[in-house]
C-alpha cells in the first residue's frame, strides 16, 4: 500500500504554477486560497518553476551547460519557489522529504516541498526540457500515493495541451487530474473534497 492511501498519507498533490508569479496579484490569491482551504487537509504543495526555471533557460543560452547541470538547476529554482510560497502562505511549513510531510499534516499544517532533495536521491526523470515541474508534480503524486492533483495555472486550457509531454505518462493510473486558475480558487475547496471516480480526469475550470 502507497504512503498516501495508508491513513494519514497525503490525498492531494497542489502544483502552484510558476507562471502565476507574471500575473499581477495572482500570488497573492494563491497564498491565500492555500491558508483558507489547506488547513487540515492531506495536501502537499509542489511549487513550479516559473522565473526561476526560465532564468536557467536563458543561461543555457548563453553559455555552455549540460542537460545534467540545467536539469537540477531547474529543480532547485522550484526549491526557490517553495521557499517564497511558505513564506507568504499563513500556517505552511517547507518539507523535504516524506516523513516531514507527514509530521506536518499531523499537526495540521500546510507542507511546501522543495523537492531537489528528493529528486537528487531518486532521480525519477529525464535531464531535459521535456520534464518540467509538472513531471515532478505527477511523479511526486505517484511516490506519496496520492489519489488527485490540482494544477494552478495562469489560465484555462486542456490539459494535454496545459503540461509538459511526461505529465501524462508519468502521473499513475487512478489518479484524478483538476486545472485551476488564479481566478477561480474559490473551487479550490471544492476540488479539494469531491470529483469524479477515481481515475477520470477532468478540469473544474472547463466546461
Amino acid at each position: 500500500m502507497t504512503a498516501g492511501r495508508r491513513l494519514g498519507g497525503v490525498q492531494t498533490i497542489v502544483k502552484v504554477g510558476g507562471g502565476l508569479l507574471s500575473r499581477a496579484g495572482a500570488f497573492e490569491l494563491v497564498t491565500g486560497a492555500l491558508a483558507a482551504f489547506g488547513k487540515g487537509r492531506r495536501l502537499l504543495v509542489v511549487p513550479g518553476g516559473g522565473p526561476f526555471a526560465d532564468a536557467v533557460r536563458e543561461l543555457v543560452r548563453r553559455i555552455k551547460v549540460s542537460e545534467d547541470a540545467a536539469h537540477w538547476m531547474a529543480v532547485l529554482g522550484m526549491d526557490q519557489y517553495a521557499h517564497a510560497l511558505t513564506e507568504r502562505t499563513p500556517g505552511a511549513v517547507l518539507v523535504e522529504q516524506l516523513p516531514e510531510i507527514h509530521a506536518a499534516l499531523d499537526a495540521g499544517l500546510v507542507p511546501v516541498l522543495a523537492p531537489y532533495r528528493w529528486l537528487r536521491a531518486a532521480d525519477p526523470l529525464p535531464h531535459s526540457w521535456s520534464a518540467t515541474s509538472d513531471s515532478v508534480a505527477a511523479w511526486i503524486a505517484g511516490a506519496v500515493g496520492a489519489t488527485r492533483i490540482v494544477l494552478i495555472k495562469p489560465a484555462k486550457g486542456d490539459v494535454s495541451r496545459m503540461v509538459d509531454g511526461l505529465f501524462l505518462r508519468t502521473l499513475p493510473a487512478g489518479v484524478d487530474c483538476v486545472v485551476l486558475t488564479a481566478h477561480e480558487l474559490e473551487k479550490l475547496g471544492e476540488a479539494l473534497e469531491s470529483g469524479p471516480k477515481p481515475g477520470q480526469r477532468r478540469a473544474v475550470s472547463e466546461g
